[in-house]
């Protein structure tokens, strides 16, 4: 079972985005998945339109088992979902006993998945502690402009630090340039920039596509939205060589 955290401190990349799309995809490919939403902007949630009675807010506060909060969405995935009371988690995990693990005790009983996918919050904060400290690999969607470069140095520190500090050993495995146009002169040099730095764990660019902020609006993936865009194709493209690598897994 891989446990992937997706994840950039900075707003704006794609994120919630390439989590959603990555879990479908793999979905359709009839691997399964979990997606844990552990944003309190709870975007995952809205874009899929996800409801249910007892949210990730529960699974940490109120240590309700994981078959207690776990929704179905799909043949083949299902979810955690996240509402704004998430918002407050932090404050009153920092008050619990080792903190920076509860979401990995929460889940030690969930072993049925092919993936775990967490959209984590674009903060350094105790929610992204517990989604690193879980997970095993970190998915980092990178925007090719200047502050993206910026954005990822910083987080390829955090988790160099996390992993000293708690003896863990969570992993760029790898990095989605996002937002990419190939008309852009910035995006060219920034996606140079960010290649330079990471040695074949940078994958083909998510190119802009205007489809990919209207797919939210009808609660679903991109991939049943609209399967010709080029939205979609990159992220079967992604899909794909998310696949290709599991072996190594």
């Amino acid at each position: 079972m891989r446990k992937i955290a997706v994840i950039n401190l900075k707003g704006g990349v794609g994120k919630t985005t390439t989590t959603l799309n990555i879990a479908v995809g793999l979905a359709r490919k009839n691997r399964r998945v979990l997606l844990v939403d552990m944003d309190p902007q709870a975007n995952l949630t809205g874009s899929l339109f996800l409801a249910g009675n007892k949210t990730v807010y529960d699974l940490l506060i109120n240590k309700e088992h994981p078959s207690d909060v776990i929704i179905n969405v799909d043949e083949f995935l299902d979810a955690i979902i996240a509402d704004k009371k998430l918002a407050d988690a932090e404050m009153i995990m920092a008050g619990m006993p080792s903190r920076e693990t509860i979401l990995k005790r929460s889940l030690e009983s969930i072993f049925n998945y092919d993936y775990v996918l967490i959209d984590c919050p674009p903060s350094n904060g105790l929610l992204n502690y517990n989604s690193l400290l879980y997970a095993d690999e970190a998915f980092v969607p990178v925007s090719t402009d200047y502050l993206g470069v910026v954005g990822l140095r910083r987080i390829v520190e955090i988790i160099d630090e996390i992993n000293e500090l708690f003896d863990h050993n969570v992993e760029i495995s790898t990095v989605i340039p996002t937002m990419y146009d190939i008309r852009s002169k910035i995006c060219k040099e920034s996606l140079e920039e960010i290649r330079k730095g990471f040695n074949g764990e940078v994958v083909a660019p998510i190119r802009v596509n205007s489809k990919l902020k209207e797919a939210p609006r009808s609660g679903t993936s991109i991939f049943d939205y609209s399967k010709k865009s080029r939205g979609a194709k990159d992220y079967s493209r992604l899909v794909n060589q998310i696949l290709n690598r599991e072996e190594f897994y």
